[in-house]
């Protein structure tokens, strides 16, 4: 990437794993009775299938980067009343939805899912299947922490059903993990990722950061040769995100971290090791090795994202349960109660915890799936009914601009993101977002 197209397109933007990104919904129209409803028609187009993301939040450090919603605490006593919790939701949802929910793809994510005990896992994946059909190609992952993913959680965890794994490596080099207050050494991973591979995974994914406070250009060299020794099926190349007004504990570090020019290279660097080694770029942050079904559903126009990211699994259902997990509709988003003892007392009280929603209207459903186009496969093409619904909402200048600088081609029947603007996939998706360019640019991270 050239350096002047770094300073001119490193800006604050979504990472869209939604449109509207969730700074811009509007919840004055939202309501239980219309979320019901998107429920059920997304229920029927979805063919009764449905995906699951349960929210699990709890970690026993804070890892100083980290912008999701956690809770710190080192009493595993929390793990029964959350999970005690999660069972309450899953059938509060379930009065919203006909029978029988067939569940497609199911993702543990948090936090720490590997917080919780194998057994407490176990109880909570046999609660929420019991209710349930399992689809023939459904497909079960979670996220695990390398210091405390045991034998047992890939055992049992393998046993109810679960073939995919990532692991949060972040950066390899002891002292940008000292920084970030994530120290876990290179036996760790190594053990977790044979044991994976032993037991029957089908799929082990390396979450990556660049972006770090203290990364240099040999200790990105370093985590790469590691990381490619290990020999991962996915890679997660995420850019640090810094929001210090969202999460202050980045504050401790902002002095070391690179500038955008450093992060672009270290980027630009990491792909080229990746491309090297057999691993394709699928999409953005996001490199699969050829004949994952990543990739092979990349290749052929099939690829999905959603809040989980990118997946093989299409449906127009995604129900969140835990705290701050969010559910989809399709038509519509439901985000459940952001603060853990809220969440516990909507609970309590026999309430599904919705905290706040979105409906979308047409305008915003056609620019969802112009942007999930572009997310997926690079371009996207419309009709002019559709450019009439939301073409005045475009922002002409930063298209020009990107035209002008060989990123993108656009004409009157769509849009294509040429090799070189790849990278700037966010920028480009900012182009035809009206809600922000309606409403403004909210706390995002930097684009590159």
């Amino acid at each position: 990437m050239e350096s002047s197209l770094i300073e001119k397109y490193n800006v604050p933007g979504p990472r869209y794993t939604s449109y509207p990104t969730v700074p811009h919904w509007d919840s004055k129209a939202f309501s239980i009775e219309k979320w019901d409803e998107a429920v059920n028609y997304a229920y029927w187009s979805s063919g009764r299938e449905v995906s699951l993301y349960i929210h699990l939040p709890f970690c026993e450090s804070l890892c100083t980067y980290c912008a999701c919603n956690t809770r710190i605490t080192k009493n595993h006593a929390v793990e029964e009343r959350y999970i005690a919790a999660v069972l309450k939701e899953w059938e509060l949802r379930l009065t919203q939805i006909p029978d029988p929910v067939i569940i497609k793809d199911l993702h543990l994510g948090g936090g720490t899912p590997t917080f919780f005990s194998p057994e407490n896992i176990a109880k909570l994946i046999n609660g929420i299947t019991k209710h349930c059909l399992i689809a023939n190609d459904a497909e079960f992952g979670f996220e695990g922490h390398p210091n405390n993913t045991t034998n047992e959680h890939l055992e049992v965890m393998y046993g109810l059903g679960f073939r995919r794994v990532s692991f949060g490596i972040q950066d390899f080099d002891e002292r940008v993990q000292k920084l970030i207050n994530r120290v876990q050494p290179f036996k760790n991973v190594q053990y977790v990722t044979e044991r994976a591979r032993a037991i029957g995974y089908e799929s082990v994914n390396f979450d990556l950061v660049y972006g770090l406070p203290g990364q240099t250009n040999e200790s990105m060299g370093a985590t790469m040769e590691q990381t490619i020794y290990l020999n991962p099926d996915r890679i997660a190349l995420y850019g640090y995100a810094h929001v210090p007004g969202i999460k202050p504990a980045q504050r401790s570090f902002e002095a070391q971290l690179p500038v955008a020019a450093e992060r672009a290279e270290f980027y630009q660097f990491c792909k080229e090791v990746l491309t090297l080694a057999d691993f394709h770029d699928i999409g953005m942050d996001h490199f699969a090795r050829t004949g994952d079904k990543l990739q092979t559903a990349a290749a052929d126009g099939t690829l999905h994202r959603n809040f989980m990211g990118y997946s093989t699994q299409s449906t127009r259902l995604q129900i969140g349960l835990g705290v701050s997990a969010i559910s989809d509709a399709w038509t519509a988003f439901s985000q459940n109660e952001k603060v853990l003892g809220q969440y516990y007392r909507r609970i309590l009280n026999n309430e599904v915890p919705d905290f706040k929603g979105h409906l979308l209207d047409q305008k915003d459903l056609a620019i969802r799936q112009h942007i999930l186009n572009l997310m997926c496969r690079y371009e996207t093409k419309w009709h002019e009914e559709e450019l009439n619904l939301f073409g005045l909402d475009m922002n002409f200048e930063l298209l020009e601009s990107l035209q002008n600088d060989r990123l993108i081609n656009i004409d009157a029947h769509g849009l294509e993101i040429s090799k070189e603007g790849r990278p700037f996939v966010r920028n480009i998706c900012m182009a035809i977002d009206a809600r922000l360019n309606n409403g403004g640019v909210k706390s995002f991270s930097k684009t590159v």
